[in-house]
C-alpha cells in the first residue's frame, strides 16, 4: 500500500475501534487492567504478551498518541511523558550513568539548562557547551565519558537553526546519542531524525495542543533506545495521563492546518518588525535576514511559530511594550492558538545570570511573540500601537 501523506495519518492513525464502532477514538480513563486468568497475567508480567497491564506502563490513548508520532517523525517506537520537562530528564536519565558527559548547544530551554547545572552534577554527570556557530571547535569538548550530543533547533528564545546534518556525522564519528529537540518546529516542519538524529523529544504543551489545554511530553526515536527510556520510566512514573493523551490525539489531527496558519502570520509579522523604527533586529527563520536562513530553508519546511526581537531601549522600553499591549496575552508558554507575547530575561531564562543570558543571545530587551492564528491585523496592530507608546 503507497504510504500516506503527514495530514493523513495524522487523522486516520486510529487505535482499534470497540464492539460500539465508535467513529472517533473513545477515552480509556483507566489505571489499570485486568487479565482473563493467572496464566494470562503472568504472561503479561513476564511481557511474553504485549497487552495493556497498567496506566502508568500504557494506555490505549497513549499508545495511540505515540502511534501517530512515530509515524510523523519517522521513528521506530516512543514514550510519552506528564510534561516537555519530564521528557527531557528522563531520556537523559535513562541513557546516562554516573561520570557520563553531555555535549550541548549554548541556546537551550531555560529548565535544561538548570538540568544540566543543578540536577546532573549530583549524580556526577557533567556537560560542556558549545555555541551554535562553533561547531568547528565540537572535537575539543569530546572525552572519554561523552555519550550525547543535545540541541534545540530553532532555539529557545532566540529562533537559532543549528545544522542537524553536521552534528550528526559528528555524533556518528564519535559514536554519541544525537537527541533534538523539536518542540519549535513539530513533526509538521521538521523531522531531525531524516538528518541524522537518534532521537526526538516534544513538549506537546506547545504546537501539538496548540490550545494551552494540557501539559505533556514525548521522546521517540530508536526502539532500542526508546527501550531503555521506557523501562526507565515504568519505574519512576512520568508517564502521560489517558486523557492528555487523548486530547493530544485529536489535537494532532489539525496539527498541518494550524501550523501552515501560524506560519504565515508569524513571517508577516516579523515583517512587519523588521521595518519598526523601535526594534534594532528581527529574527524569523524564514526572514531573509535570518543568519541561518539558507540552512532554515534546507531543513524546515516553514519558519514556525515563533518570532523574537530586540527592542530599542533595553528593559525600561520592554516594560513600556509589555504594559502597553491589549490583545496578545502575557504568557510564558507557546503555540496557542492565541497570540502570547514574553520577556524571557524575566522569565523562562529568569533563573540564568545575566552573563549566561548574554551567551544564549537573550538580551535585556529581547521579546520573544508565538505567532497564534488571529487575524494578522489585528495581532500586528496591537503590537504596533503598543511599539508607539515606548
Amino acid at each position: 500500500m503507497k504510504k500516506k501523506k503527514f495530514e493523513t495519518e495524522a487523522i486516520r492513525t486510529q487505535m482499534e475501534r470497540s464492539g460500539f464502532l465508535e467513529h472517533s477514538s473513545a477515552m480509556y480513563l483507566t489505571s489499570s487492567f485486568i487479565f482473563e486468568d493467572s496464566e494470562d497475567m503472568r504472561a503479561s508480567f513476564a511481557e511474553e504478551k504485549d497487552r495493556n497491564i497498567y496506566s502508568r506502563y500504557s494506555n490505549p490513548n497513549s499508545s495511540e498518541f505515540i502511534e501517530k508520532v512515530c509515524k510523523m517523525e519517522g521513528a521506530e517506537d516512543g514514550f510519552a511523558f506528564s510534561s516537555g520537562m519530564s521528557a527531557v530528564f528522563s531520556t537523559f536519565a535513562a541513557l546516562l550513568n554516573s561520570g557520563d558527559h553531555i555535549i550541548s548547544a549554548r541556546s537551550i530551554f531555560g529548565s535544561t539548562h538548570s538540568l544540566f547545572t543543578q540536577v546532573f552534577p549530583k549524580w556526577n554527570i557533567s556537560h560542556s557547551y558549545f555555541k551554535i556557530d562553533e561547531l568547528d571547535k565540537l572535537e575539543k569538548l569530546i572525552t572519554s565519558k561523552t555519550k550525547i550530543l543535545y540541541a534545540e533547533s530553532p532555539t529557545n528564545p532566540g529562533v537559532e537553526i543549528l545544522d542537524l546534518e553536521a552534528l550528526s556525522q559528528f555524533s556518528k564519528k564519535h559514536k554519541l546519542i544525537m537527541i533534538v529537540d523539536n518542540c519549535f518546529a513539530s513533526p509538521y516542519l521538521q523531522q531531525p531524525i531524516k538528518f541524522g538524529a537518534d532521537l526526538v523529544i516534544h513538549s506537546g504543551t506547545k504546537l501539538m495542543d496548540g490550545q494551552g489545554r494540557v501539559l505533556a511530553g514525548i521522546t521517540v526515536g530508536k526502539r532500542a533506545l526508546i527501550d531503555q527510556i521506557y523501562r526507565y520510566s515504568r519505574i519512576t512514573g512520568p508517564a502521560l495521563s489517558p486523557f492528555n493523551a487523548w486530547v493530544l490525539s485529536k489535537s494532532l489531527e489539525t496539527l498541518g492546518v494550524r501550523v501552515d496558519r501560524h506560519c504565515e502570520n508569524a513571517l508577516k509579522v516579523a515583517e512587519f518588525l523588521e521595518g519598526n523604527k523601535s526594534v534594532n533586529w528581527v529574527k524569523y527563520p524564514f526572514l531573509k535576514s535570518h543568519p541561518q536562513y539558507k540552512l532554515a530553508r534546507r531543513q524546515m519546511k516553514a519558519g514556525g511559530c515563533v518570532v523574537a526581537f530586540e527592542l530599542k531601549g533595553g528593559l525600561n522600553a520592554g516594560k513600556k511594550f509589555f504594559d502597553s499591549i491589549n490583545m496578545l496575552s502575557l504568557s510564558a508558554n507557546l503555540g496557542d492558538t492565541r497570540s502570547i507575547v514574553t520577556h524571557p530575561a524575566s522569565t523562562t531564562h529568569s533563573k540564568l545570570s545575566a552573563e549566561e543570558r548574554l551567551e544564549c543571545g537573550i538580551t535585556d530587551g529581547m521579546v520573544r511573540i508565538s505567532v497564534g492564528l488571529e487575524h494578522t491585523d489585528d495581532i500586528i496592530n496591537d503590537i504596533g500601537q503598543a511599539l508607539g507608546r515606548i
